[in-house]
């Protein structure tokens, strides 16, 4: 290949100079990449992918570890840690996903960086499994003071989920929470809610959803608070947690833009409000998706807007595989005169997909082909059936 470009250049260089100067600079840039290309790994290189392979780690992260560890040359402490870590209970996934994340973990001291989190964890009555998929989800965890940061978040936890199997569930669904200061942020926030007459239970089983909720700054909940009163949000209402979240969500500029996207498609501004009252989760869905939906609906000419508003929450189910399809299988269906008398909306849409089927599409199937080749709706058959 180098001789093939040599042999070019030169034939260029006759023809034309100046040619030849960008396809010398081509050349040299093109050696230089080559070059580092293939640039063999140094001995510790080697040591560190060997011993990767050695705990039957993929070569493709036994590569890139032994890349970033590129410095070591003895690795008798790293062939410790992997020793220690599966003798904790953590398989070679685990191990994978953790130095894939953090691969100078391998050359850290097991004493000071490993062994206290894990302690932690099993003195709260965590199992080795849950403790192995917990740390390798967010292994930043392992760098963050035992003492003054992991057990007192763990504390705290523990004390809101009632059990050590809900603590490992909630700290599975996000290991933010141990990045956090709960003390200075959920504790304060869960108060200020529980002011509002809202209760821990609610706020608990809301965190499995959204764990970033309670984690905002306590000055930001109570402004979260102050807006949604100002709204006319009732605080007796089970819909008042949904419409803190909603605001938690959102910047306001964001909210702003939303409010827009609403009055663009025809709603009052009184209507915009009660919708917020009754179904804040709605202000959560993105701009794009609502105009989708309520595009849909009124391209029926079954619905308008005022009936879109009295059934708001049929706004938030997926439009390409439930609300879209479903509609266009009962115009169908009513095309043929197959049905006595359309359903109503806010019935078929809260159907499961099982009962949608055995209804409006099981007993037509021989009358009405175009069923089986409706796009999204055949892939709804198929996990139906």
């Amino acid at each position: 290949m180098n001789f093939y470009i040599c042999k070019r250049l030169i034939s260029h260089t006759i023809k034309n100079y100046s040619h030849f100067q960008k396809e010398e600079a081509y050349f040299r840039s093109f050696v230089v990449f080559y070059s580092s290309s293939i640039k063999k790994p140094t001995k510790s290189n080697r040591v560190v992918f060997d011993l990767l392979r050695k705990h039957k780690f993929s070569p493709e992260i036994a590569s890139k570890v032994a890349s970033e560890l590129s410095y070591l040359k003895d690795v008798e402490k790293c062939d410790s840690m992997l020793s220690f870590l599966k003798g904790s209970g953590f398989s070679v996934a685990h191990l994978e996903r953790i130095l894939n994340s953090k691969p100078r973990l391998l050359n850290s001291s097991i004493d000071n960086t490993v062994k206290p989190k894990i302690k932690i964890f099993q003195d709260m009555g965590l199992s080795s499994s849950d403790i192995a998929d917990i740390l390798s989800a967010d292994p930043w965890v392992l760098y963050r003071s035992a003492v003054k940061g992991v057990e007192p978040s763990v504390m705290v936890l523990r004390e809101l989920s009632g059990s050590s199997s809900e603590l490992a569930k909630l700290l599975k669904v996000s290991g933010t929470f141990l990045k956090c200061n709960l003390e200075r942020t959920m504790l304060p926030n869960i108060e200020l809610l529980k002011s509002c007459g809202i209760s821990t239970e609610r706020i608990v089983k809301l965190l499995y959803s959204f764990p970033r909720f309670c984690l905002h700054k306590p000055e930001n909940m109570k402004k979260f608070v102050e807006k949604a009163d100002s709204l006319g949000c009732n605080r007796n209402s089970r819909m008042y947690l949904h419409s803190l979240r909603t605001l938690a969500s959102m910047s306001e500029k964001s909210w702003e833009l939303k409010l827009e996207v609403f009055r663009n498609l025809g709603f009052s501004e009184e209507e915009i409000l009660v919708m917020f009252q009754k179904k804040p989760q709605i202000f959560a869905i993105s701009n794009r998706k609502i105009k989708k939906a309520v595009q849909i609906l009124l391209e029926t000419g079954k619905y308008d807007i005022s009936y879109v508003f009295n059934h708001a929450e049929v706004l938030i189910c997926s439009v390409e595989k439930r609300l879209g399809p479903r509609l266009r299988v009962l115009d169908i269906l009513e095309s043929r005169s197959l049905l006595k008398k359309r359903p109503r909306l806010s019935t078929i849409y809260k159907y499961t997909n099982e009962i949608f089927f055995k209804k409006y599409v099981s007993p037509y199937l021989d009358e009405v082909s175009e069923l089986t080749s409706e796009g999204a709706w055949t892939k709804e058959i198929h996990n139906l059936t």
